[in-house]
């Protein structure tokens, strides 16, 4: 008789408890307030599981989905944030409070436009303790996509549930009403810039006048024309000749040079320049070796090659500290100023790069590199050849990404500055205490 009423009493709080969670996401949830540019209000029918005694019921909910980046390109990544608005309070009339990390919601984004993908996600186990009667709070779930095609891309929300394991292992699923639902948010990507790998290399640096200099060219399209020419600046000095590629790409040109203004040497696919299938220019000088007039002298002088060098600021960054809390918290900061020096006054670019480390915290925790991320910025110094080019903004993590960068050129060189904003990501309930990654730079 005792075990039976026993048995009858978990029945009871097993139905409440499961009850509750159905009723946070129907029978008529209330907005909280103006709907944001990322925010979508939809209908929405729920099915609680059988246990809880409950029939199922339409009720709308709101989701606010944000992304990392609104301009990707493809082959990015992009971090979606999707919130589950779920504002009722626990109307069990048990009126029993949840446990903690009792809840684990799932839900699906559908993308649309130019990409077109039913994405999957699944949030942390880890609601905070419930009091009976009070409100539900909000569910965070992030995911990932990969962008992979050009244009707008659309993010809806669509179907999701709610698993729970307090008392018994149950779902209540809840799907569109007379879907789809209204776009939360929408992303434009670009398609990513060709990687032109065409090289050249000279014999010299520089010749008399009238002299050859061996042209050497790698990465260029197999079998193909190529136009190899003296030039200043985007001028072309006169000096020409043509080879042909070999089956991997390659070709060896001989060109005559001659022109005292000639400052450097490039090539091009067919006889039409085009960048995207040119490579170059590289440096070359002309030599005056003509005598000097009678009663005259002739002076000479010679530039040696420098370095390239970087300095930085500081090697500690403090960033700002986030309370513990059930979402996502922003950590900032600022990276310590890098300058960079090219003194080599040749044709060849740099680039300044970073990756960093798992953030370790108090006892195991740990915070993924992959949440790290930065918003570059890059100054150049007047009387510069060249001018530095900011990497992208996004994720640094352990493959790392480029800072600051400058291009090749027919003369290169200058005095650069480099520095980042910082982002870290915590997780929700991050365990409190330090913790410290390794952000090592590289100049190449």
């Amino acid at each position: 008789m005792i075990a039976s009423a026993q048995r009858a009493t978990a029945r009871r709080r097993a139905a409440a408890v499961l009850g509750a969670v159905a009723l946070a996401f129907g029978g008529g949830a209330v907005l909280a307030g103006p709907a944001a540019a990322a925010t979508s209000s939809f209908s929405v029918h729920c099915v609680p599981p059988a246990i809880s005694g409950i029939p199922a019921f339409d009720g709308t909910t709101v989701a606010d989905i944000s992304v990392s980046d609104t301009t990707p390109q493809v082959g990015d990544t992009v971090t979606v944030t999707y919130v589950l608005d779920a504002p009722l309070a626990n109307t069990s009339t048990f009126n029993l409070a949840i446990p903690a990390d009792q809840i684990t919601p799932t839900v699906k984004v559908q993308l649309g436009g130019a990409q077109t993908d039913l994405l999957t996600f699944v949030g942390p186990k880890s609601n905070p303790v419930i009091p009976a009667g009070a409100d539900f709070p909000n569910f965070t779930i992030t995911g990932t996509f990969t962008v992979t095609a050009p244009g707008d891309i659309t993010l809806t929300p669509s179907d999701f549930n709610v698993h729970s394991d307090y008392g018994i292992s149950t779902d209540s699923p809840c799907t569109v009403n007379n879907p789809p639902a209204p776009v939360a948010t929408t992303i434009t990507a670009t398609s990513a810039p060709a990687t032109n790998n065409r090289k050249l290399t000279l014999s010299s640096g520089s010749g008399v006048i009238g002299a050859s200099v061996t042209v050497t060219g790698t990465g260029f399209t197999p079998d193909t024309a190529v136009t190899v020419v003296g030039v200043k600046g985007a001028d072309a000095t006169g000096e020409y000749t043509a080879a042909t590629t070999d089956s991997s790409g390659g070709f060896t040109a001989s060109l005559s040079v001659s022109n005292l203004d000639t400052t450097g040497i490039l090539a091009f696919e067919g006889t039409t320049y085009d960048a995207s299938t040119a490579a170059g220019p590289i440096a070359y000088s002309v030599t005056d070796n003509s005598p000097p007039p009678p009663g005259s002298q002739k002076l000479t002088a010679t530039v040696k090659s420098g370095t390239l060098s970087m300095t930085q600021a500081g090697d500690t960054v403090e960033m700002t500290a986030v309370d513990a809390s059930g979402s996502v918290a922003h950590s900032t900061g600022a990276l310590n100023a890098v300058t960079v020096k090219d003194y080599r006054a040749g044709s060849t670019g740099w680039s300044l790069t970073a990756k960093a480390t798992d953030f370790d915290g108090p006892g195991s925790a740990v915070i993924s590199a992959d949440a790290l991320s930065w918003t570059p910025s890059c100054s150049t110094a007047a009387g510069s050849p060249s001018t530095c080019v900011a990497g992208s903004a996004g994720t640094i993590g352990t493959a790392g990404a480029t800072l600051a960068s400058a291009p090749d050129g027919t003369l290169t060189g200058g005095e650069f500055t480099a520095d980042a904003d910082l982002d870290l990501a915590v997780p929700a309930f991050s365990a409190a205490g330090t913790y410290s990654s390794v952000l090592t730079l590289t100049l190449t």
